[in-house]
């Protein structure tokens, strides 16, 4: 936790010294630096965007998505009803945002495409950490965030199979924690290396830092879970080309197939089922809210996985369940 924490002051202190984002404003006098390489243009952009990358030379997700734009979209994760008031916020968004950004994350393509992935991102957190219902004030999609851990796990979620890679540590608990919640041993090992913190002996730290739990949902976002398939991001700004064999598994670019790798066929390939939906919704819902509008999102074929065979299914591998 040590480690996270230097990171996490260097990055505030940097952010300190450039102040605008850290109080929500748009940072429009932030100098960008740009040079060639191997005849390409990449760019730094202030301390949320330090390295160099060809992504740095668009807008950063504080140009884009502000402060009171995080509150819209998440109106009531703070209500007392609410099951982690005060933990979530925009600073810790962001924060965590700056470690992905010169990867592309929010920050590939025109303005539109930018705020349509902070948007699709933002909506399976929102639906994965909702508890909202029909009836609830504000309507069932204004409770994004309302959680940030499973409030009655049924187990720990340990597996006996990953012993020797990623070994349960004694009295740890692997239940769903963090915006895209984790589940299992190997889960947290996995994450855990990538983001160079001990979550396989400390899970709680998830549940205790809300930027470690951001960065963990975006390395998921980020990262496929396999070599040879698509991340979700990819998926969603048109990094990847389907093969044969996807197009005939109905697996298309775009929010869909987001879902196909994030879920499996928990949630897709069963029709237009409500886990899939509340998720489309959630999306649709912060597009509007975003100022973007969900006329953007494209039809059917592209919001749906409902038709689609999933790229890991379940039954097969253990480690697509997440």
């Amino acid at each position: 936790m040590e480690e996270m924490r230097r990171a996490i002051w260097v990055i505030l202190a940097t952010a300190v010294l450039a102040s605008s984002v850290m109080v929500g404003v748009r940072g429009d006098d932030t100098k960008t630096l740009v040079k060639k390489v191997k005849g390409q243009k990449v760019c730094i952009k202030g301390w949320e965007c330090s390295t160099w990358s060809k992504y740095c030379c668009n807008e950063t997700i504080s140009d884009i998505f502000q402060t009171y734009q995080f509150e819209n979209l998440f109106s009531k994760r703070n209500s007392p009803v609410a099951h982690a008031v005060g933990f979530w916020d925009y600073q810790s968004f962001i924060l965590s945002a700056a470690l992905y950004e010169p990867l592309g994350f929010g920050t590939t393509g025109n303005t539109t495409m930018q705020m349509m992935e902070v948007a699709a991102f933002l909506g399976h957190v929102g639906a994965k950490t909702s508890c909202g219902y029909g009836v609830a004030t504000g309507g069932p999609l204004a409770w994004g965030l309302c959680y940030n851990r499973e409030m009655s796990p049924s187990q720990s979620y340990c597996d006996d199979y990953y012993k020797l890679t990623f070994p349960c540590a004694p009295g740890a608990e692997y239940y769903g924690r963090g915006a895209l919640p984790i589940y299992w041993n190997y889960n947290y090992g996995y994450i855990g290396e990538a983001l160079k913190e001990d979550l396989l002996n400390h899970p709680e730290y998830i549940e205790q830092n809300a930027t470690l739990a951001f960065m963990a949902a975006m390395h998921k976002w980020m990262t496929p879970v396999k070599k040879s398939q698509p991340s979700p991001h990819d998926v969603f700004v048109g990094n990847w080309k389907p093969t044969k064999n996807d197009t005939l598994a109905k697996r298309v670019p775009g929010f869909g197939t987001t879902m196909n790798i994030l879920y499996g066929d928990q949630v897709c390939g069963k029709g237009d089922i409500d886990d899939m939906n509340v998720i489309v919704s959630h999306y649709l819902y912060y597009l509007d809210l975003m100022g973007v509008g969900r006329e953007e999102a494209g039809p059917n074929e592209i919001l749906s996985c409902a038709e689609q065979v999933a790229f890991n299914p379940i039954t097969s591998s253990p480690s697509s369940s997440s």
